[in-house]
């Protein structure tokens, strides 16, 4: 049989170096913001204080803020330059640096007993935003030169793949499908093809053939992009045992544990108090201005379902017509729903029509991240295309979730399906925050579809460009 091709083996010899050339990337970058921090402390703060710090108090200020920089930027990857693209890398280091210098203020102005002016931070902020730009301009040029897109081949097994290959074709920066081949060519042929290239791309092909693929790809050290299937991403949750001398992998399936449960609620109340007190005023203002626009009422109540299918009435501010829904039949919204009205489309758009879900929130019906909740009557249909669908509801419902910051309006309901139980099988606290955190990412910036590469990088092609249904 062929042996890999010189390209592929130079591929290959350079990515060992990738992380490398990331990490000194991203110190860099971290050097200079610090930096910049460093210099407006010292000349506007430092001796300004009531109690001016010697020297290693203000070294503490500087590091606090550097690492703030990294929390920041490891959450919404800002350092992935080269992984993400360069508007998303861009738009992600903005939000870091607004988030930790908003913090650093209220730190200093902690320090100082009073609110300091806020003028240094401000002009602090647009001279890293003029660094950021530069160093992603050239960070990212830097890096295609370094590691140009790979050259694929995809082995497929049905239709589906050509959905696939339209979604990788988006980032014609890293992918470069050159070739495909069927699975009934047949295993000998098909290794013969993807040795000719940088990885390959197994899409819905049988279970044995895929399994040969996959260790064939292994011994060869040939990258492999999987499309995973339900199964897959059961088996991702899964605990490492050992009986005796034999490897064990075992699935629970049974949702979070009792000690999950237990965080994952505190967090919802402590979320669900704050953020009722804080948005008080907003939702003040959504009311009175759903009240001016038609005089109909302010809420809208709808029957969804939560953890374990059970019913409940999901709270949100009205943004469509009264009676939208006249002959009881339910209808999908769509982006240019004529029964929206202005006002309802505005808060639409900045995501304020969910907020009276904190309510549903706080009385235990929903929790902050989780599946968004789907009606009855849409579970049903969607249950009748694959059974699988009922898995999404081994947690409660949530006012946010991972296929709402990696596709919202434009997801299928199967993907959805994927990406819900994704976070199921992995979930963590940390996850949690990380979702909310770029929940106002793709707030801010909706157009970007790159939060799921952050989630989980594993599995990054996978992402969802097709307009069909709301949540």
């Amino acid at each position: 049989m062929q042996t890999t091709g010189k390209s592929g083996r130079s591929v290959r010899s350079r990515e060992q170096y990738k992380h490398m050339v990331s990490f000194f990337s991203a110190v860099i970058l971290l050097g200079l913001l610090t930096v910049q921090f460093g210099y407006v402390w010292y000349t506007f703060f430092s001796e300004t204080i009531v109690l001016p710090f010697y020297r290693k108090g203000n070294w503490v200020v500087i590091a606090i803020y550097a690492a703030l920089l990294l929390l920041f930027f490891k959450v919404y990857g800002g350092f992935k330059v080269g992984y993400l693209r360069r508007t998303d890398v861009l738009f992600s280091q903005i939000l870091s640096v607004l988030g930790s210098n908003l913090i650093t203020y209220l730190q200093i102005s902690l320090i100082a007993r009073d609110f300091v002016a806020p003028r240094p931070i401000v002009l602090l902020t647009l001279a890293e935003f003029i660094v950021l730009v530069c160093w992603t301009l050239l960070a990212q040029r830097l890096y295609f030169i370094l590691y140009p897109p790979r050259r694929l081949v995809i082995v497929y097994g049905s239709p589906a793949a050509a959905a696939l290959v339209m979604k990788m074709s988006y980032r014609v920066d890293k992918y470069m499908i050159c070739e495909s081949v069927s699975a009934s060519a047949g295993f000998d042929e098909i290794c013969e093809k993807v040795l000719r290239f940088d990885g390959v791309i197994i899409c819905d092909i049988p279970a044995q053939l895929r399994n040969d693929l996959v260790k064939f790809c292994f011994d060869k050290q040939l990258r492999a992009y999987i499309a995973p299937k339900i199964s897959d991403i059961i088996l991702r949750g899964a605990d490492d045992i050992r009986l005796f001398d034999t490897p064990l992998l075992l699935c629970r399936n049974f949702g979070l544990t009792f000690e999950q449960r237990f965080m994952k609620r505190a967090f919802d109340l402590a979320f669900s108090i704050v953020f009722l007190v804080l948005t008080s005023p907003l939702m003040l203002g959504c009311a009175l201005a759903i009240k001016l626009c038609d005089g109909g009422p302010v809420l809208y109540k709808q029957k969804r379902l939560t953890q374990w299918g059970k019913p409940f009435y999901v709270y949100k501010f009205r943004s469509m017509i009264p009676d939208a829904e006249h002959d009881g039949a339910p209808q999908v919204s769509t982006d240019h729903d004529e029964r929206v009205t202005p006002v309802g489309r505005f808060m639409r758009k900045c995501r304020l029509d969910e907020l009276p879900q904190l309510i549903n929130i706080l009385k235990g019906e929903m929790s902050v991240v989780g599946p968004r909740p789907e009606r009855p009557e849409l579970c049903e249909e969607y249950e009748k295309q694959f059974p699988e669908f009922r898995f999404r509801l081994h947690v409660k419902a949530g006012l946010t979730g991972y296929a709402q910051v990696t596709g919202v309006y434009d997801t299928t309901p199967y993907d959805k399906l994927k990406m819900d139980l994704m976070y199921i099988e992995s979930y963590s606290m940390f996850r949690d925050i990380q979702i909310c955190l770029l929940t106002l990412k793709t707030t801010l910036f909706p157009i970007q579809k790159s939060n799921a590469e952050l989630l989980h990088p594993e599995l990054h092609p996978e992402k969802k460009e097709n307009k069909e249904q709301k949540s």
